[in-house]
């Protein structure tokens, strides 16, 4: 089969579920999981800042996508700067900026419901990103050399983080689409114990989900650290796995002791919308692919993202806003 750029899934880019909890490399009271930052600054600022209020054991992963809009050498820098400072994992965008693929493209690997105008904009996205990440010195080399996977215990819970799904660095198992048919919950309820973990944390599909299993295992879906989850709702979307509640929960679910929960990040919005537009504005690929969900949120709501073990068939497929 032909190779097509930002849909075919590179083989290296896959990896055996038993594999992510192989080494189990972090305990911790509460961890706070951040996907998709997409280089917006000002919610770095605002993740960073709730992350330093909470006063629990805790630590801070980054799994992946941190960088997409941050084209400028500056922000760049301070995304790529600050986040290697804590745990990270590389996305597929981290992937094809540091070690290109031939004919990965941006790496997204779309599925078919992705419109092609879509793919063809974060192709071009990706190579001009690309040419900001080569002019950034050494640190791109430590970008290829993050993990795609990371395993941590959490109360009794053991998490597991990936930015895809169990089996790709690119997958699109843990998307709230997938879940919502009769093969994609099973599939998703299988790698559970192929994996080993109680609790997945993903975030490459870009829409939030929190979907709970009958045996109790639970999967979250951050959506986007760095752009707006739902509809009329402007924050990003972080993951907190705690064994403390938090007060600021947007919603959450629980395995055992262990709090699941999806945080609201509310940073400077209209800041972000100049930045943004400084970056990319009007006729840019970005802005064709991103600027209505970075004003509006996706066509996407609170209710549809929430799942209950038993629940699963609750909403219809969209790509509103996917990227």
């Amino acid at each position: 089969m032909l190779a097509r750029p930002g849909r075919t899934c590179p083989l290296s880019y896959r990896y055996s579920p038993s594999s992510i909890t192989a080494r189990l490399s972090l305990n911790a009271e509460t961890l706070w999981i951040a996907g998709g930052l997409y280089g917006n600054t000002l919610a770095l600022d605002a993740l960073l800042e709730a992350y330093e209020a909470d006063r629990s054991s805790k630590a801070l992963i980054f799994n992946g996508d941190f960088h997409w809009f941050d084209v400028d050498a500056e922000d760049f820098h301070r995304v790529n700067e600050t986040v290697l400072r804590f745990h990270a994992l590389r996305g597929n965008i981290e992937t094809e900026i540091a070690a290109p693929g031939e004919d990965a493209g941006c790496g997204c690997a779309y599925p078919d419901w992705v419109g092609d105008a879509t793919v063809e904009h974060s192709n071009r996205i990706i190579e001009r990103l690309r040419a900001t990440a080569l002019a950034s010195g050494p640190s791109l080399a430590r970008l290829a050399e993050l993990p795609m996977h990371h395993a941590a215990r959490v109360g009794d819970a053991t998490v597991g983080t990936v930015h895809g799904d169990a089996g790709s660095l690119a997958g699109w198992g843990f998307s709230q689409e997938a879940l919502a048919t009769a093969a994609g919950y099973a599939a998703a309820r299988a790698a559970f114990a192929e994996a080993g973990v109680d609790i997945f944390a993903s975030s490459h599909t870009c829409l939030p989900v929190l979907q709970s299993f009958d045996e109790g295992a639970v999967l979250i879906n951050n959506g986007s650290a760095g752009m707006p989850n739902f509809r009329g709702m402007t924050s990003g979307l972080v993951s907190r796995i705690s064994v403390h509640r938090s007060q600021n929960a947007l919603y959450s679910t629980r395995f055992n002791a262990v709090f699941v929960e999806a945080i609201a990040l509310a940073y400077d919005h209209r800041a972000w919308q100049e930045r943004f537009l400084a970056q990319w504005p009007a006729g840019t690929d970005a802005h064709a692919s991103y600027w209505e969900r970075i004003t509006r949120g996706p066509r996407y709501e609170v209710a549809q993202a929430v799942r209950p073990a038993t629940g699963r068939a609750g909403c219809a497929r969209t790509a509103a806003g996917s990227r």
